[in-house]
């Protein structure tokens, strides 16, 4: 059989085309599969449709025979599925689209794997989320006049503005969100108010607007793009605004919002970061802060990805922060359940609820650094070589709230705990760890779940309504235990081999128990987990202590 094509476009889709149209020959089941209509047939050949796309199949033989139908039929589903598969998600946080020149450096990032097929994942430019923030808070307080004269306003214009001049793009790609943006501080401004659903619709104009920038330059640069907003193409989420969790009915949706659209008109999507929209209200929402992480994961799931890349301003998950130990390196390889914990308890590489979607759908997680994009990065997967394995990280979470929670009665008796928590659930405050004795409970609050009405905690107001919460929960302890407040504690978390703890609080307690000294710091509590964080200790050590007592832990 020869195969000669004629129409506009052939150029672009030939591989597919070829392909699809030799199974439309054999096969009219597998043309009506492909979306292939026949126009006309005669005696020099037969001519198809699909999606607007003319293809003309000139034939030697009318028919062809079995073998070489189901060869056709096969060569059209490789092709259809090499053209209409996504590869990888790589997903960019705030610095590493910070500004025109670092924009560039992504986009020759991403035009340097010519093999993939990425969806790409934006966080907001720099620090937009923070001055976002800020501007909304002032606002809320200076009144609708004065709401152009708030700096951080004029800070994020400069900067958007700034960059599309640098990258030579037409200003009109933000200008309309711009002037969104400053009729809704003037809304705030007029309210007096700043609610949570109003915080999330402020926020989104950070991730709406990068995705926009970016996208733009990558079709200017010949690669074809297109920009989503997240919220419009199936996040769905409940309506915990400023913190919501994302439903099931996301992954479907997505994926074929996404996968439609490529097989219409090919493009890479770039895709906002850290938004969803509300089940119930259909309201902007956001995943709480490096929830972009989270948008990134999740669509891996909803396509069933080969690899989901999370691009940072480190070489991957380090053994500590490099602010408190400077010769912190690398972990080559974790577990979900390892990133999981090290999320949780206070590294800042990775969003906490992020590796769920990953762990569900098996696909490798990898966190490699946009800066230095040479390094290996770490690798993220379902299991790992554990035998050697002790220590991988340490992770330090400071300024936490404890509650030591003493009765006698206690002792010996069912329902104890259940009483205990039960009041945490009626005022609806997460607890981040526990650990308990005969006749005591210590426990630390989750500060991203006790204040989420407030992300700017240094504004005043916040500060009042952390205090507030704090005594309805003593109030109503203290009807049944003796309750201590205990504030500005720290946590070290020490991730490692469940397995090999007793060899961990070897290396705490080395030498002579120095490290846990009271000269240092003051052992509140010791829990023991049975996952792959075996010790949690709770400590009055300051960032200085800290600093004397990473090291030796680590050596």
């Amino acid at each position: 059989m020869a195969l000669r094509f004629s129409g506009a476009g052939v150029a672009r889709e030939s591989p597919r085309a070829l392909a699809l149209c030799a199974a439309a020959v054999s096969s009219s089941s597998s043309s009506k599969r492909h979306g292939f209509a026949r126009v006309s047939a005669n005696s020099g050949g037969q001519q198809w449709r699909i999606k607007g796309l003319a293809v003309r199949c000139h034939t030697s033989s009318p028919i062809l025979n079995q073998d070489a139908a189901a060869a056709s039929v096969a060569l059209a589903r490789d092709a259809e599925k090499a053209l209409t598969e996504f590869t990888v998600v790589m997903k960019f946080g705030g610095s590493s689209v910070a500004s025109a020149e670092r924009m560039r450096e992504v986009a020759d990032l991403i035009l340097s794997f010519p093999n993939e097929t990425p969806v790409v994942v934006l966080s907001a430019m720099g620090k937009t989320t923070n001055n976002l923030l800020l501007a909304g808070e002032k606002a809320a307080s200076c009144g609708a006049p004065k709401v152009c004269e708030i700096p951080e306003l004029s800070v994020i214009k400069e900067l958007h503005l700034r960059t599309i001049d640098e990258l030579g793009l037409d200003s009109s790609i933000v200008s309309g969100l711009l002037d969104k943006l400053e009729q809704l501080l003037e809304a705030i401004a007029m309210m007096k108010e700043l609610t949570l659903r109003t915080r999330d619709s402020l926020v989104s104009f950070g991730e709406c607007m990068s995705t926009r920038i970016f996208a733009a330059y990558m079709n200017k640069l010949g690669k074809k793009a297109r920009q989503y907003d997240a919220f419009d193409i199936g996040f769905i989420t409940t309506d915990d605004f400023t913190n919501a969790d994302i439903l099931e009915v996301t992954y479907p949706t997505v994926a074929k919002r996404l996968n439609g659209d490529w097989m219409d008109d090919p493009a890479i999507p770039i895709v906002t970061g850290f938004l969803g929209k509300g089940c119930k209200s259909c309201a902007v929402t956001t995943l709480g802060r490096g929830g972009s992480d989270l948008t990134a994961t999740t669509i891996g799931k909803s396509l069933g990805l080969r690899e989901i890349q999370v691009w940072k301003d480190v070489d991957g998950v380090l053994t500590c922060d490099p602010n408190i130990y400077a010769n912190a390196i690398p972990v080559p390889y974790l577990t979900f359940d390892e990133a999981a914990e090290l999320a949780y308890f206070g590294a800042q590489v990775l969003h906490p609820q992020s590796m769920r979607p990953a762990r569900e759908g098996g696909i490798p997680v990898r966190v490699k650094n946009s800066y230095n994009c040479h390094a290996p990065g770490t690798v993220i997967t379902k299991s790992r070589d554990m035998s050697k394995s002790i220590l991988t990280s340490i992770v330090l979470k400071s300024n936490v709230t404890m509650l030591d929670i003493v009765s006698t009665r206690m002792l010996g008796q069912y329902g104890f705990l259940a009483k205990v928590f039960s009041i945490f659930e009626d005022l609806g405050i997460s607890v981040d760890c526990v650990a308990t004795s005969e006749v005591s409970i210590s426990l630390t609050l989750d500060p991203s779940k006790l204040w989420s009405r407030e992300l700017i905690q240094q504004i005043h107001c916040c500060i009042i309504m952390m205090w507030q919460e704090l005594d309805h929960v003593i109030e109503e302890l203290e009807k049944i235990a003796v309750v201590h407040l205990l504030q500005k504690r720290s946590i070290i978390s020490l991730i490692g081999n469940v397995q090999r703890s007793s060899l961990i609080l070897e290396k705490v307690r080395y030498p002579n128990d120095i490290i846990l000294s009271r000269r240092q710091t003051t052992r509140l509590a010791l829990a023991q987990g049975a996952s792959f964080y075996p010790c949690i200790l709770f400590a009055t050590c300051c960032l200085e202590k800290m600093l004397i007592i990473v090291p030796k832990i680590l050596i």
